[in-house]
């Protein structure tokens, strides 16, 4: 497995220590960065996580700002991201379980790095159900090609 990593100025400290747990389970881990913590723009780091997703350079992405909600919108715009924000481990399981989430993101002024990563694990170790859930992904789907056509 591969994932994409980013994340703005606000979020370097967290991706380090999420790049170090990914790596000690033998994830692959590809860094997007910021890679300082001078000011800097999340839109950019959201697009690019979610580009190596869609273009199949990362199995799935991580995405980090201060609440995670500006950096999952960036990635949001791209047709075939569905990122979610997640503050808890339940909810970001069921994000996979239910909603085939490929990106996670989440905020480093909301959660700490413990949370976070029990936040991840949860995330990565649950698989999508399909079923009735997947008809309800082919509707976002459906809604992506009318606007992005």
């Amino acid at each position: 497995m591969k994932i994409a990593i980013g994340c703005d100025h606000v979020g370097i400290e967290h991706k380090d220590l999420v790049i170090s747990h990914l790596e000690s389970k033998g994830i692959e881990v590809e860094d997007f960065g910021a890679f300082t913590t001078e000011r800097t723009d999340y839109p950019q780091y959201g697009l690019a996580v979610a580009e190596a997703v869609v273009g199949k350079q990362a199995d799935l992405g991580i995405l980090i700002c201060g609440t995670g909600v500006g950096i999952s919108l960036s990635a949001n715009k791209v047709p075939g991201i569905r990122a979610v924000v997640c503050s808890d481990p339940y909810t970001a399981q069921l994000s996979k379980e239910h909603n085939n989430t490929n990106i996670l993101a989440f905020g480093s002024r909301v959660i700490g790095i413990e949370l976070a990563k029990m936040i991840i694990d949860n995330w990565l170790n649950a698989e999508f159900e399909g079923g009735r859930h997947q008809n309800r992904i082919n509707q976002i789907a459906e809604i992506e090609e009318k606007y992005h056509g």
